[in-house]
């Protein structure tokens, strides 16, 4: 049902680009229509990787779904770059890290908890997890914190990026080494694995992946570009865009994946799903985006705001003490979410000039 109802969506795939490039409408209409299309191409992108990885077999297949489980938003946040738009890129960070801790992992606690009743799962995993979070709040914050002393010197601040998110890509290599030789089940008893038969040949999964791609890096350079038009308009700031609305375009496919795992009380897949999406935007793809910045100009720092932070530690401490326990329940969701709701109600209120960052002025210094 869920599945055939995005497959619709790519209808909004070509109305984009005609409105866009030959139409020449409304810019707000563009970017809901670019929106609304990048969201079935996300979902095409994850569904490939997913039948490329049962042919590849678990290890290659788990290193394809954590390079590319975010592929979505890594493509709109580069758009993004060579725009210029840096507040809009960190904003996005910052959104999809509390999206997946607060929104999705919500959504799913609620719905698995009213359907299932208390949900359990792997206690150690999740704590492994729930660590690596807090220390990518840790890694996240500390550029942010020091950049007070430094913010006189760009090199420092340039140097002090660069060196946090190399040591962050090491760290996510080593989770997914840990992670794909076995480390996580040492303890445990030995699963049985079900055999998983693909849909798809190795052919056409590359054919649906590489087109779903290309599709949302034209979707990304539609969408990007209406950004400054959509904020005037609907009187919306552009770093409420980034924290709220693009990680929902770039991630919703995944989210409903979560939802729905859990809904069939497969909570282990279900916080896999949510951790792990904040986990490799964390430690992956923001750290990735500092040395993509450089190639065009405009040097992204690690450097949030006070809100970002605020809604960073307040979205990673409550995820982890959730999952520490390793139970669950629908009330555990609804406070996820109600904490959601009111960091989005406060960013909707947060005038343009608050949400600047010291880094957006280094950056146009440098500019």
């Amino acid at each position: 049902m869920v599945g055939k109802l995005l497959n619709a969506m790519l209808i909004f795939v070509p109305l984009a680009l005609l409105a866009e490039f030959v139409l020449h409408l409304d810019p707000v209409l563009i970017f809901i229509l670019a929106a609304l299309g990048i969201i079935p191409l996300a979902h095409m992108i994850g569904h490939a990787t997913e039948e490329l990885a049962i042919h590849t077999g678990p290890k290659l297949g788990g290193l394809l779904n954590a390079t590319l489980g975010n592929a979505a938003e890594l493509i709109i946040t580069i758009f993004a770059l060579r725009e210029g738009l840096l507040d809009l890129v960190r904003a996005s960070i910052t959104g999809s890290i509390i999206g997946n801790l607060l929104l999705v992992l919500g959504l799913s606690l609620l719905v698995g908890g009213l359907k299932n009743g208390l949900q359990t799962f792997d206690r150690r995993t999740a704590g492994l997890n729930a660590t690596l979070v807090i220390l990518a709040l840790v890694a996240l914050a500390v550029p942010s914190l020091f950049d007070v002393a430094i913010q006189e010197n760009l090199a420092a601040e340039l140097g002090l990026s660069e060196g946090v998110a190399l040591i962050m890509i090491l760290l996510y290599g080593l989770m997914m080494v840990y992670n794909f030789t076995g480390g996580a089940g040492t303890a445990r008893e030995p699963a049985v694995e079900e055999t998983i038969q693909p849909h798809w040949s190795v052919q056409r999964s590359l054919v649906v992946l590489t087109a779903a791609t290309l599709g949302i890096v034209f979707m990304s350079e539609v969408l990007v570009g209406a950004v400054e038009a959509v904020t005037v308009a609907l009187g919306l700031t552009e770093f409420f865009l980034g924290i709220i609305i693009i990680p929902l375009v770039g991630n919703v496919a995944e989210h409903l994946v979560a939802v729905i795992v859990a809904y069939k009380n497969k909570m282990e897949l279900s916080l896999a799903v949510s951790l792990g999406s904040s986990l490799q935007i964390a430690l992956f793809v923001a750290p990735v985006l500092v040395f993509v910045s450089l190639l065009f100009g405009q040097p992204l720092l690690l450097v949030f705001n006070n809100f970002e932070l605020i809604a960073l530690v307040a979205a990673s401490m409550i995820a982890a003490f959730v999952a520490l326990d390793g139970e669950s329940n629908w009330l555990e969701g609804a406070m996820l979410l109600a904490v959601y709701l009111i960091l989005a109600v406060a960013f909707y209120f947060l005038p343009a000039d608050e949400a600047h960052t010291a880094g957006e002025a280094v950056s146009m210094l440098v500019r």
